[in-house]
């Protein structure tokens, strides 16, 4: 019996756009039984285009010079190139603001001299009105929201998201490094902190069930910092979180506090400071659910 012929392979690579192509060829499927895809990040967990690759799909335009680094690294490596879509024929919705003519087009129309102007920075609402109920989260839960909608009798979140996780803290446990976010298999009962992982649901908001943390991700803090530190600078609960993993681990101190301050939690953590911080009075805890 005579071996299958290898399928001819090919790769996906999206510079600046928006995955409308990668997703209008994924619901093609005439190509599935005659190509093998070796490469596309929307989908495929490969970093690089493989050398063997023959035909390279590219969508999005090129905006940036990692978009120009990658487009000639992966095109040297293939025998064909294939432009797909609007935006890596001709810039698409990227390309816009760069054209005269199309601005010229854009302003002859009186109505849309009216477009709203962006503001240096963005601002949080309560810079702008009185805020009734605070309902943090990345997003809330189904159960916040209906909690902050119907305020149901007898609803009490927890403290912080500790209280709500569950899993067991040990005493001769303790790690000498963080294992990072991705890395390691991840015992189901025990405290993440004792693992290695940066977990942070010691300082933040309970009320979310710790539906993270119970299956084993570190809680980043996207509910923001408990009643306990909701009104305090952020060096408290930054102190806080360190002296946490000072008690539980032998992680050197400093390891800690670079990690803390990454630019992978920089989205969640540093909101904590949002509530005490930014030339505004605290939001006071009985206004946060």
């Amino acid at each position: 019996m005579s071996e299958a012929k290898p399928l001819p392979k090919f790769a996906v690579l999206q510079l600046s756009g928006c995955a409308g192509c990668e997703v209008s060829l994924i619901n093609a499927t005439e190509w599935v039984d005659n190509y093998q895809l070796v490469y596309m990040p929307l989908v495929v967990s490969t970093t690089a285009v493989p050398d063997d690759t023959e035909i390279l799909l590219v969508s999005g335009g090129v905006r940036n010079d990692e978009d120009i680094y990658n487009l000639r690294k992966a095109a040297a490596k293939v025998d064909r190139v294939i432009a797909v879509g609007t935006c890596a024929i001709s810039g698409g919705v990227s390309n816009l603001g760069d054209r005269d003519d199309v601005r010229n087009i854009f302003l002859a129309q009186s109505t849309r001299h009216h477009l709203p102007h962006l503001l240096p920075k963005s601002h949080p609402i309560d810079a702008f009105v009185d805020v009734d109920l605070y309902l943090p989260g990345c997003p809330p839960t189904p159960e916040l929201f209906m909690a902050a909608l119907t305020d149901p009798e007898g609803y009490e979140a927890g403290s912080i998201v500790c209280v709500e996780c569950g899993r067991k803290k040990l005493k001769d446990m303790r790690p000498t490094h963080l294992v990072g976010f991705q890395q390691g298999e991840v015992l189901p009962d025990i405290c993440l902190i004792n693992q290695g992982y940066l977990c942070v649901g010691s300082s933040t908001r309970g009320g979310c069930r710790a539906i993270c943390t119970k299956p084993g991700h570190p809680c980043v803090g996207c509910r923001g910092p408990s009643n306990a530190y909701i009104e305090k600078e952020s060096s408290v609960w930054f102190d806080r979180v360190q002296q946490v993993f000072e008690r539980m681990t032998d992680i050197p101190p400093e390891e800690i506090k670079e990690a803390l301050h990454s630019p992978q939690l920089s989205l969640f953590l540093f909101q904590f400071t949002d509530y005490s911080e930014g030339g505004r009075p605290p939001r006071p805890k009985e206004k946060v659910l």
